[in-house]
């Protein structure tokens, strides 16, 4: 395989397991496990959306893949590089490229410090700049790509709105030209209205800069809108994974249907007709398997 061809991220097994307590002896007696032996690959300039139900295991894949958690076993290969036993100073430079964009913009950003600051910094730690001139250079130019005045460089986090503060939270990721953004449920805090700006905000720049998107969410009608294959994660493992077009048109797992059935229509008549597939959230059968039920298209299914 060319090295054009070769994905961007590749993850194979990846899995987390939390020990919950500790007997008197300081040994584990519960296991949770978070994720169970997840792969999947991300091409240059795509975005794979990772959806399922809150505790299902998305937004800990996306920190293993950061390393902001440390994986039970499995690897994350990023650019045809092993990451995910790296240490911290060979880190460094790869997450030039591997940035995070957070759900919750109030609490990624320090309230101690002004906007243009924290936007600033990555450049600055990264030693991209040599001058506090050229920084407000650079930062105000992220601004205006995010469509933020770059007046408010001076404002600190609580003078923003979810919003805006969003943008900020997005220009502070991109600030350093990265490949691939993990976008953990980055629209879920915010309104309504403010929902679909944002997401036209990620597919504006990634037309512009190229970068690819791990895009984990709740919102199946943004995912659709977003994403170009879908990953649907239940109970810590993959059941189901394609193009978002087989994905929707074509659902394999139970798990899956039942999902899409719960998504609202934005139509009264066809929302008071829509009728929930119901689905017991019970583990996936440790037999079984991914299968590919169509080019492309792969469900869990017995082995």
């Amino acid at each position: 395989m060319s090295a054009a061809a070769a994905p961007l991220l590749r993850v194979e097994g990846l899995t987390k397991h939390f020990h919950t307590t500790k007997n008197l002896f300081g040994k584990p007696t519960h296991t949770v496990r978070a994720v169970e032996g997840v792969s999947f690959e991300i091409g240059h300039s795509e975005t794979l959306g990772l959806v399922g139900e809150s505790g299902s295991g998305k937004s800990t894949t996306g920190r293993l893949i950061l390393r902001l958690e440390e994986p039970t076993a499995g690897q994350v290969f990023f650019e045809g590089q092993d990451i995910s036993r790296l240490r911290p100073h060979a880190l460094a430079p790869i997450r030039r490229r591997l940035q995070v964009v957070f759900q919750d913009p109030f609490s990624s950003l320090n309230p101690r410090l002004r906007i243009g600051e924290s936007v600033g910094e990555p450049l600055r730690t990264h030693g991209l700049i040599s001058s506090a001139g050229e920084r407000r250079e650079k930062v105000a130019a992220l601004f205006r790509q995010v469509g933020l005045d770059p007046r408010f460089m001076d404002r600190f986090p609580h003078q923003f709105s979810g919003g805006q503060r969003q943008r900020i939270g997005i220009a502070r990721a991109i600030a350093l030209g990265p490949k691939l953004i993990v976008a953990d449920e980055p629209i879920t805090a915010l309104d309504v209205s403010i929902q679909a700006q944002i997401v036209n905000l990620f597919l504006d720049l990634q037309e512009e800069m190229g970068m690819a998107y791990l895009f984990i969410a709740h919102d199946l009608g943004m995912v659709r809108h977003l994403c170009h294959r879908v990953a649907v994660m239940l109970r810590g493992r993959i059941v189901e994974m394609g193009s978002t077009e087989q994905v929707f048109a074509n659902p394999r797992h139970p798990y899956t249907r039942a999902l899409i059935s719960a998504a609202p229509i934005p139509d009264p008549e066809r929302e008071a007709a829509r009728r929930r597939i119901p689905y017991d959230l019970v583990p996936p059968p440790p037999g079984a398997v991914l299968q590919e039920v169509e080019p492309g298209h792969w469900a869990l299914s017995a082995a």
